[in-house]
């Protein structure tokens, strides 16, 4: 495997477990949630987190993955800077 590829798949999967922290605190934050819908949105965010992270170690191309770790970077400096 191509160290690029190493390391844009280290960075989105730290990034996107960041995502996925921040959709499951959304998702708690909003009135009558239940814990079944938190967990349900921490599911359905690492399923992705984990597809995306597989596409990036195995087969898209390395603009591709590089926009996924700078969309995803951008993503969380907003979302934790933005209160």
């Amino acid at each position: 495997m191509e160290t690029w590829r190493i390391i844009a798949t280290a960075l989105f999967a730290v990034g996107g477990l960041v995502m996925v922290l921040v959709a499951m605190a959304q998702v708690r934050d909003r009135k009558h949630s239940q814990r079944v819908q938190v967990v349900q949105a921490g599911l359905i965010g690492l399923v992705v987190v984990v597809v995306l992270t597989a596409s990036i170690a195995l087969w898209l191309p390395s603009v591709v993955a590089w926009a996924l770790v700078a969309a995803t970077a951008m993503a969380v400096l907003f979302l934790t800077m933005v209160d």
